[in-house]
């Protein structure tokens, strides 16, 4: 019999080796966009009466979380050989590491060139509108989807994976990139609902997770008592009870700012982005790296604790 653990070990490891090789294709075909095409058709709100619009919407993210996680389900009940071959390549489908990084660095590429190229790019990363904004405002926008994503795109779905396996990290998946699409107070407000209050319960526990292993890293560099002040100060002035954790915590362990103009602003800047920019990536990557640590010390106790209840 195949150990579960060095199966799920194994998925894991080959799923970040192909996302810091290839990172996310440009495709219609993509998984993530057929989703999104789907949401887009039956998330909007002219299609339905307002009265309706939120049983829709409860009934129709539901349905949509089942059917996307539907095919992951399937695999892992495929057996191991199946779960080898196939499970890296869908578990790739749930988390944007690589695409998280590139998209900053894009900006900046872009900032050295052209500031108006800049903010059309940063508008693809951020709801916010981006012709007024400076130079160092676009780098805000930038690296703020960069924190505020540590958890969405990367670490949540790890750790969902690493406990619920394959149909775990798709629900998220599926639930997070509703709530992308959905979760704004605007005429979207009753079809989105549930799709926003699903993604603020599914985000809470990762969120946290997540900031232990930031403030860990920024105690081992000497930045600490810094990113605790900031989270103190700092994490609920960006709306939601999830998102604004990370942001605190990254903008006071790299000492810079992120600020949305009229509506918040995260940490004090003792530099620059353009200075903090590589600190903020190296936060990233040390946070991922350590989800990954934990993830694969989950895996191996879930399968020591299920070989315990067959015995």
């Amino acid at each position: 019999m195949v150990d579960p653990a060095i199966v799920g070990g194994t998925v894991l490891l080959c799923a970040l080796i192909i996302d810091r090789i290839a990172g996310d294709p440009d495709s219609p075909y993509h998984p993530v966009a057929l989703l999104g095409r789907m949401i887009a058709w039956w998330g909007r709100p002219e299609r339905w009466s307002p009265r309706l619009q939120r049983p829709v919407g409860v009934l129709l993210t539901v349905a949509t979380a089942g059917l996307f996680s539907g095919p992951f389900i399937l695999c892992t009940r495929l057996g191991p050989l199946v779960l080898l071959l196939a499970g890296p390549l869908l578990l790739k489908v749930c988390f944007a590491w690589r695409a998280l990084e590139e998209h900053a660095a894009m900006v900046e590429t872009a900032l050295t060139v052209d500031l108006e190229d800049a903010r059309r790019m940063a508008g693809r990363l951020v709801s916010r509108d981006t012709a007024p904004l400076t130079a160092e405002q676009v780098r805000s926008a930038a690296y703020e989807s960069v924190a505020e994503n540590l958890v969405d795109s990367i670490t949540a779905p790890l750790l969902y994976y690493s406990v619920l396996g394959l149909g775990g990290a798709a629900v998220y998946r599926a639930v997070n990139t509703m709530d992308a699409m959905l979760g704004y107070r605007d005429e979207r407000i009753r079809l989105g609902w549930a799709a926003a209050r699903l993604d603020d319960l599914l985000g809470f526990i990762p969120a946290r997770i997540t900031g232990l292993i930031l403030l860990a890293w920024f105690w081992a560099i000497g930045r600490g008592p810094q990113a605790w002040r900031t989270l103190r100060a700092d994490r609920r002035k960006r709306p939601g009870f999830n998102g604004g954790i990370p942001m605190a915590l990254i903008a006071g362990g790299v000492g810079v700012a992120f600020e949305k103009p009229g509506v918040y602003r995260i940490g004090e800047p003792e530099i620059t982005l353009a200075e903090g920019g590589p600190g903020i990536v190296r936060a990233v990557r040390a946070a991922s790296a350590g989800t990954v640590v934990l993830c694969l010390i989950t895996l191996f106790l879930c399968a020591v604790l299920a070989n315990r209840i067959q015995l």
